[in-house]
């Protein structure tokens, strides 16, 4: 018996050590790369949660989420357009939604756990955005792109 316990927590360390090396590589892919110390001191305490711990904003907090206006929206951290105006929607979540991204400009993941949705990053700078799911406008994408807004910089047109 101590024997398989034994084993099971030797696979359980191998497995967790393995996804956070897939975690690590992943992260140094990314085109803009910075040190802890260095996105603490660009970005507010609330965008580093979102954008460096993979954090949530509180739902209905963001005033991008009621923004009508026509334009782009950015990634705060580095400036990449992500997403585009004409495709934002009001999901009632509480989070600014929208049913596809600026091609190329959003990367993904996901840790299996697809209840939570499949994790977008920033492409340039690996911010954690949101997560996107399969339960949005069916006469478009069928996409919902579930954003923080305190990850998103609107820019009007």
């Amino acid at each position: 018996m101590k024997l398989i316990i034994s084993l099971i927590l030797i696979v359980s360390m191998q497995s967790c050590m393995s996804q956070e090396n897939k975690k690590e590589t992943s992260k140094s892919t990314f085109k803009i790369t910075k040190t802890n110390s260095e996105w603490k001191q660009q970005l507010t305490a609330k965008e580093y949660y979102v954008l460096r711990e993979s954090g949530t904003e509180r739902a209905f907090s963001s005033p991008l989420n009621n923004n009508k206006s026509e334009g782009t929206y950015v990634c705060v951290a580095c400036k990449t357009p992500l997403f585009k105006s004409e495709h934002k929607f009001d999901s009632g979540t509480g989070w600014p939604s929208f049913d596809r991204e600026i091609s190329g400009n959003v990367s993904f993941s996901s840790d299996g756990n697809e209840y939570i949705g499949i994790e977008e990053h920033c492409a340039t700078c690996g911010g954690h955005l949101g997560h996107i799911f399969n339960d949005g406008p069916k006469d478009t994408t069928g996409k919902r792109h579930c954003i923080n807004g305190v990850a998103l910089e609107f820019i009007p047109n």
